[in-house]
């Protein structure tokens, strides 16, 4: 195996001039240069990662820290991310704090980060401040996804406009009687997207002069299968909703197959709405509100490299990427309205445009 002596060897060099040719440090002349990289070819040498990184004080790594990792969310953000930063030689070093339950996860220490990493992206988790404190004490760059932290740069969608845009459309469908579908326990500190989603639904009902009835309030862990079995109870009852709002596409895809397997068809019995446009929202036919999630992964990658390559990032950076209505076949005025309406209208209605956009906006930086 070919090692750094060697090299210096061919070339006529010392170690540490081979070493600062490879690095590309100024401090070496073009011919000499030259020289070190036709002695590194011939010999076939590649730098230890390693020991690149001990000499430069780059590691090349970004940590990506996580609440979990094995949904749709999550990961395809990561995809984002690393796609941004793998040009560039840069690779993601994953920090999963997935806990044996989902009200609860695992902290941030400095052992997952310490001489690891050159950068800290932080996907949804709003950190403790002990943890905070040990994320500045580190002197890394932080980038924010999915939520804003005062003090540092993010890229996230407005998780209320998106939830308003929901709502707003199914009241104009004619739907009155509106169940939701995300609640979290008060417990969960370490995410914030459920209770802004939740108080964007409220808000939007109460300015309807709406309210949602507890009853028809699930309570899950935002996956599908805890979002069906929620909604069983939901259809089972004397008095059901004509529309399930849910705060994600997942726990949409719960919802109707709990409304199927009680024998509801949807849209004819129960509309549904969901948010996120997940990559099985087109086949299960969902009304939702899309979110370009990979895009926030890029958007923040790219964020992360600015600040790498030495450019300020004020920290009320803020990236705040649109969001669109899409129009698919779970959504339908509710059977009341239908029927007061002439056929004409109604199937004007289902004719509508397929997408609504809303304008992405970028907070100054």
């Amino acid at each position: 195996m070919t090692t750094i002596g060697d090299v210096a060897k061919a070339a006529g060099v010392s170690v540490a001039t081979v070493s600062r040719a490879l690095r590309g440090v100024d401090r070496v002349s073009p011919r000499t240069r030259e020289r070190v990289l036709a002695a590194a070819t011939e010999l076939h040498y590649v730098a230890s990662p390693a020991a690149t990184s001990l000499v430069s004080g780059r590691t090349r790594g970004i940590g990506v820290i996580t609440p979990f990792f094995n949904r749709w969310f999550f990961a395809t953000v990561v995809t984002g991310i690393e796609k941004a930063l793998r040009d560039e030689g840069y690779h993601v070093l994953l920090c999963d704090l997935e806990s044996h339950t989902f009200d609860s996860r695992l902290p941030i220490t400095q052992n997952m980060l310490w001489k690891r990493v050159d950068g800290v992206i932080i996907l949804n988790v709003p950190p403790e401040p002990q943890e905070r404190d040990l994320l500045d004490r580190m002197g890394l760059p932080v980038i924010t996804v999915g939520n804003r932290q005062p003090g540092w740069p993010s890229v996230r969608i407005d998780d209320r406009a998106a939830m308003a845009m929901a709502v707003e459309y199914v009241v104009g469908l004619g739907h009155r009687s509106i169940a939701y579908a995300g609640t979290v326990p008060v417990s969960i500190s370490h995410l914030q997207t459920p209770f802004d989603r939740r108080d964007a639904f409220d808000e939007v009902l109460a300015r309807h002069g709406l309210s949602n009835r507890p009853e028809w309030t699930l309570r899950c862990d935002w996956t599908a299968d805890g979002a069906a079995e929620h909604a069983d109870r939901l259809f089972a009852g004397s008095e059901r909703p004509t529309c399930v709002v849910a705060a994600s596409d997942e726990m949409a895809f719960g919802v109707m197959s709990a409304a199927r397997r009680h024998g509801l068809d949807v849209p004819g019995d129960v509309s549904v709405i969901g948010i996120d446009d997940h990559v099985h929202s087109r086949i299960h036919d969902l009304t939702t509100v899309r979110q370009d999630v990979e895009a926030q992964g890029r958007h923040a990658g790219s964020l992360m490299l600015s600040a790498l390559h030495g450019h300020e990032l004020s920290s009320t950076h803020d990236e705040v990427l649109g969001v669109e209505l899409v129009v698919r076949g779970s959504t339908a005025p509710p059977k009341e309205v239908t029927a007061a309406q002439p056929s004409g209208r109604a199937a004007h209605r289902r004719k509508a445009p397929a997408t609504t956009a809303a304008g992405a906006v970028t907070a100054p930086a």
